[in-house]
């Protein structure tokens, strides 16, 4: 479902990233091959000196449809920024990436805290924010003071407890959990 990035993986990521409906989210925007792959470059160069995490997100045939990333990461915490191609909306690719990268973050990086800031405009990101039980809002319980913008934006925040409660409410298991079940 997830691996780390890779530069081989930019021209299908690429094609998927320019779509309308998607471009406008992205974070690290490129008008070129070239300079997606420049900027996926440096996302792995950010990666390696603990700057941010950022992964690839594979449909069940192992090709990239997506990329999930915490960014900013500071005292245990980041931002969380991710997008799939447009062929891939609603069919539950986002949900299953997030709870990888979720348990990725989690349990094997120390994160305590993820943000999500989704622009008020960006309806869908929104709605999949707002399903998630263990997420709450964060605009007016958290000062962030380093959000620009803020009236454009939405924090939403997700914390290690609220979706370690959830995953055990549900009957999920930590890879950790399940490894040592397995033993």
């Amino acid at each position: 479902m997830l691996k780390k990035r890779d530069l081989a993986d930019c021209q299908e990521l690429f094609e998927l990233m320019v779509h309308p409906e998607v471009f406008p989210y992205v974070r690290h925007k490129a008008t070129s091959i070239e300079e997606y792959m420049f900027i996926t470059k440096q996302l792995i160069e950010a990666e390696e000196r603990g700057e941010l995490i950022s992964r690839t997100i594979l449909d069940e045939w192992g090709s990239p449809i997506g990329t999930i990333s915490l960014y900013d990461i500071f005292d245990q915490t980041g931002f969380l920024g991710t997008w799939l191609g447009k062929p891939y909306h609603g069919k539950g690719y986002n949900q299953l990436a997030k709870d990888a990268f979720f348990q990725e973050i989690f349990y094997e990086f120390g994160i305590q805290t993820i943000f999500m800031k989704i622009r008020k405009d960006n309806e869908r990101s929104m709605k999949a924010a707002q399903k998630l039980p263990y997420v709450s809002l964060a605009d007016e319980s958290r000062q962030l003071p380093h959000i620009e913008n803020k009236n454009l934006y939405n924090i939403f925040e997700i914390s290690k407890d609220m979706y370690t409660l959830y995953t055990k409410r549900n009957g999920f298991m930590t890879d950790e959990e399940s490894r040592l079940k397995e033993a």
